[in-house]
């Protein structure tokens, strides 16, 4: 018996052994590197939202009835509203934290435009008289409140009240750091889709480029050190930025394109992978911008319209935009530095950093040496989203970042999101239809165990050495 156990043992070890070896086999072969680059350029979410959740227990009959679930979330909701102005900050931050999860995975205009006026009292509270983590969650409480309002009167009066504030804690330097990140964040979003003036765009855009621009020296200059309490600060920061260069008029753009351009390659040597990775997404927006202006003739739509679904390129754009049309002066300095990036395998480095800062800045060089951007499918329900440029693609991770899981019943039945990305007027179906769409269980795993044996059977051909090398 005891030979047995120890034999038994034996052949346990050698499988987690073997295991191992072909988990790191995979994790450094050619063709994973692939996979990685999809795994890590996929926004495709697989946590399903309160609301879908909520949907399909109805249609199983194993919950009441969608009004009532909607009563009771309302009563809570008004319980939290009301916990907004207590005097404890424990409990604020509670009522906070209930109406931030509550407004990513439900849509409730209706609720919020009856007390618009009661919840931007209570942030304006929060944001001035509150300390760190409170102030984080009111500032990401108003990001999803301009979700949920839109671009109509309410939205931007409520853009507009809590603004001011807004930059306020943003540009205060004794300030959380997480506080300041998601007023960042929140300044961005809200002007994005609640701002109506240039003017207003133009302001939040220069208080946002002065806060990552400090730690750009002069063009050819290395960039300051910064603490690594500030990278995530200074990443939010350079991501909102960018988000507003998406619906910015074309001649602050070309100025934009002069001043920023021969800087931001220093945010690329950042000790930050998250930094360097917005750094280089936010190159590509601007070489992405720069040659859509060649192509149309340096024409922009208005921030105040609702056409910001035109941020994409066509395919006749992606015929027409080459090398040419545009010239960046350190073009090769720059592709080196992009080519590093890609190619990187510092072993201090996680390799989950290394692998998803790998993948992106391939597509990255790619864009910017070619000008082909990668297309990337978005699947929600029974529609599908093509993220076919920068622009795009920083749009949908900006909405995705304050969204969570949520993202999909946004994109199915928010008007605004459809709005941004054209995907029409939202889709009516009946129980049936969305009984009849759903995959059961046992059918997702035969689907998964399919793909295993086909990805594995690719992966032995490529490793094995009998294999034509052409």
């Amino acid at each position: 018996m005891p030979r047995a156990r120890k034999g038994n043992a034996l052949r346990k070890g050698g499988q987690r052994r073997g295991g191992g070896a072909r988990s790191s086999t995979q994790a450094d072969s050619g063709s994973s590197e692939d996979e990685a680059a999809s795994e890590a350029r996929s926004t495709t979410s697989e946590c399903p939202s309160l609301l879908s959740t909520t949907a399909e227990d109805c249609l199983g009959g194993e919950a009441v009835d969608e009004q009532s679930q909607q009563d009771n979330l309302e009563e809570k909701l008004k319980d939290s509203v009301d916990c907004l102005t207590d005097k404890s900050a424990k409990t604020r931050q509670g009522a906070l934290e209930s109406l931030r999860l509550a407004l990513a995975s439900h849509l409730l205009p209706d609720f919020l435009l009856e007390r618009s006026l009661t919840l931007a009292d209570a942030l304006e509270k929060c944001l001035k008289k509150g300390k760190g983590e409170e102030q984080a969650l009111a500032a990401a409480v108003l990001g999803l409140l301009c979700v949920q309002l839109g671009p109509g009167p309410k939205g931007e009066e409520l853009f507009h009240s809590l603004r001011p504030l807004l930059i306020s804690v943003l540009s205060d330097c004794t300030a959380s750091p997480a506080a300041r990140l998601h007023c960042a964040s929140a300044l961005g979003l809200g002007c994005y889709v609640a701002a109506t003036d240039v003017q207003d765009l133009v302001s939040c855009l220069a208080c946002l480029e002065g806060i990552f621009s400090w730690s750009c020296g002069p063009s050819g200059s290395p960039a300051a050190l910064v603490p690594a309490s500030l990278h995530g600060l200074l990443c939010a920061a350079l991501q909102a930025w960018a988000l507003l260069l998406t619906i910015c008029p074309s001649t602050h753009i070309n100025h934009i394109l002069d001043r920023q351009l021969p800087r931001l390659p220093q945010l690329l040597s950042s000790e930050s992978v998250n930094l360097r990775i917005a750094a280089g997404e936010a190159i590509a927006l601007l070489f992405e911008l720069a040659r859509d202006l060649e192509v149309r003739g340096k024409y922009l739509l208005a921030p105040h319209t609702h056409a910001r679904t035109r941020t994409h390129k066509s395919s006749v754009l992606d015929h027409l935009v080459g090398e040419e049309d545009f010239v960046y002066e350190d073009m090769e300095a720059l592709c080196g530095s992009l080519r590093t990036l890609a190619t990187d395998s510092n072993k201090y480095r996680a390799k989950i950093d290394r692998r998803r800062q790998r993948s992106i800045f391939r597509a990255i060089l790619h864009f910017v040496e070619g000008g082909d951007c990668e297309e990337e499918t978005i699947r929600f329900g029974l529609e599908v989203l093509c993220i076919d440029s920068w622009a795009r693609h920083r749009i949908y991770t900006a909405f995705k970042d304050v969204l969570g899981s949520g993202m999909h019943y946004h994109l199915q039945n928010n008007e605004l999101l459809r709005d941004i990305f054209g995907l029409g007027p939202v889709l009516v179906l009946d129980a049936a239809a969305l009984k009849a769409c759903k995959i059961s269980r046992f059918e997702k795993h035969l689907y998964n165990a399919a793909a295993f044996k086909a990805r594995t059977k690719a992966r032995s051909r490529a490793r094995d050495k009998r294999a034509d090398v052409l």
